[in-house]
Order: structure tokens, then C-alpha cells, then sequence
């Protein structure tokens, strides 16, 4: 079922669904721009993501990102049977990550499939009998989070707060730092600030968090920022640029967009256009 009101928050359900395919039915290789979560209710097929091959079976629960090249067929002799769910959000990457989900490591499995089933079934009705679609997709979201949150509880060992504690204290700092950044990029920040409430001098702290993740932390803050930005112009064509300028942490529409053509060569009102022309 189709969500006919989706939000542009942190997470919100696109579609779900629940099929048997039949014998080598593929999809792929392709991209998507949303998530895709599939879990095998029963029979087999292969999962290709990240230059890697898995094949999945009864129990298997695996994640399709956007922007990385995937494809998954069934199997000839047993075709399998699976539910999924789509889902956005800019909250979305960040999330997965902390359940130990990514590109490289993207299946969780489970013996006991009755209450992720039953999680996916209350997705999907969710849409099938409301009047109200803001209201449905509020609902939505809520069953998506426990879904995604018994994914979590399943991929033992994977989890950062779990892994958090096995790394040096820079290691977890950074981590933290990050995280903050994602979620707080509409807000004025200063990265003395955050320095100082994790404990290191900026000089210190702008070195360790490049070594870790290969930017500095304002350079990291501005393609936080650059995405979601593009994310809204493309997406929420009621807002003015003013107003993604504002959404995005820049209360300068002007800076915002010399920031904007400064990254990806075009204006925002360009690539707005682009986008509705494309």
C-alpha cells in the first residue's frame, strides 16, 4: 500500500507491501532514492549490493540504500515470499547506521519471524483504512520505528552503542559528534561550542574528526546541510528559497545560495528548475 501523504521529516514510510514472486523473478541492477527493507517470509533468492552477494532465505531481512547499485531475484526451484516497507527521511542514514546497518552490511536475521510479520502487516493497514492520510502516515511511522527497532535488537554485536565502548575516546567522541551534527544542522552552531562539550580544544578537535571521517567538521556541517537542502528543493516546492535557506541553518538566503552554487555549480532557484523539468 501506497502512503499518499508522505512527510519530509526525519522518517517516514513511502509503501509497503508483501508478495510471492515467481521462479527467477529479478529486479536489477538498478537505484533507488528511498530505503527498501524486504524480509523472506519464505523460499530463497540472492541480494547484490556494495560489489557483494547474499544469498537469502526464510528469516533473512535485507536493505536496499538509495544511491547504491542493487538487484535481488528469486530463486528458480523456491521462489521466495517477502514483506516490504519504503521509507525517507534525513534522520533514515543516520539511523541504520546506529543499528549496525549499512551497504557493506546490510542483512539481520531472526528465527522467530511472527512479530516482525505482524509489524509489517499493521504498516500496511495502516493505509487501507483511513480517511485521513497525515493521520495514517503519523501511524505509520510509529510501527515503522518499532520495526526498525526490533531490526536493531537482532543485529547483535553491530550496534554503535555497543561498539562505541570498544573504541578510543576520540573514536567515540567523533561518533558523537557526528551524530549531533546530522540532527542539529538547522541550528546556529559553533563548532568552539561543541568542542567545549566534548571536552577538546577546536584545533584538537577539527584534526581528530578529519582523521576519522575525512572532512573537518564544517565542512562535514555544510554537505549536511547541501543534501537536505536539495532534498527540499526538489520535494517541497511551496517553500520559497528563503525558506530552505532558513530550514537548512542559514538565516542568509543570499549565503546560502552562493554556498549552494559554490557546491554543486548552480543556484538553488537552477536547480529547482532542473528538478521540475527532469
Amino acid at each position: 500500500m501506497n502512503n499518499t501523504q508522505p512527510a519530509q521529516g526525519e522518517l517516514s514510510v513511502m509503501f509497503s507491501g508483501e508478495g510471492k514472486t515467481l521462479s527467477g523473478h529479478g529486479i536489477g541492477p538498478a537505484v533507488h532514492n528511498y530505503y527498501l527493507m524486504h524480509t523472506v517470509v519464505s523460499g530463497r533468492g540472492s541480494f547484490e549490493i556494495d560489489g557483494r552477494r547474499y544469498d537469502c532465505s526464510r528469516g533473512d531481512t535485507f536493505l536496499i540504500f538509495p544511491d547504491e547499485l542493487f538487484s535481488y531475484f528469486a530463486d528458480d526451484a523456491q521462489p521466495w515470499h517477502y514483506v516490504w516497507v519504503a521509507f525517507k527521511g534525513h534522520a533514515a542514514g543516520h539511523l541504520l547506521l546506529s543499528l549496525g546497518l549499512s551497504p557493506s552490511s546490510p542483512i539481520v536475521h531472526t528465527d522467530e519471524l511472527r512479530h516482525l510479520t505482524s509489524l509489517y502487516r499493521k504498516i500496511r493497514s495502516t493505509f487501507e483504512r483511513t480517511s485521513f492520510p497525515e493521520l495514517a502516515d503519523l501511524e505509520a511511522g510509529g510501527h515503522l520505528r518499532v520495526l526498525l527497532k526490533e531490526i536493531g535488537m537482532l543485529n547483535e554485536g553491530k550496534l554503535i552503542v555497543d561498539s562505541l565502548a570498544i573504541l578510543p575516546d576520540i573514536d567515540r567522541q567523533i561518533k558523537r559528534a557526528v551524530r549531533w551534527l546530522s540532527y542539529q544542522y538547522a541550528q546556529p552552531i559553533s563548532i568552539e561550542q561543541l568542542s567545549r562539550s566534548l571536552g577538546y580544544h577546536r584545533t584538537h578537535l577539527s584534526k581528530m574528526f578529519k582523521q576519522v571521517t575525512g572532512v573537518s567538521p564544517m565542512q562535514f556541517l555544510l554537505k549536511v546541510r547541501m543534501d537536505r537542502a536539495k532534498e527540499l528543493l526538489n520535494e517541497q516546492s511551496h517553500l520559497s528559497i528563503d525558506q530552505v535557506a532558513s530550514s537548512v541553518g542559514y538565516p542568509d538566503a543570499l549565503y546560502f545560495s552562493k554556498q549552494f552554487r559554490k557546491t554543486f555549480g548552480y543556484s538553488p532557484s537552477e536547480y529547482r528548475a532542473q528538478a521540475r523539468n527532469g
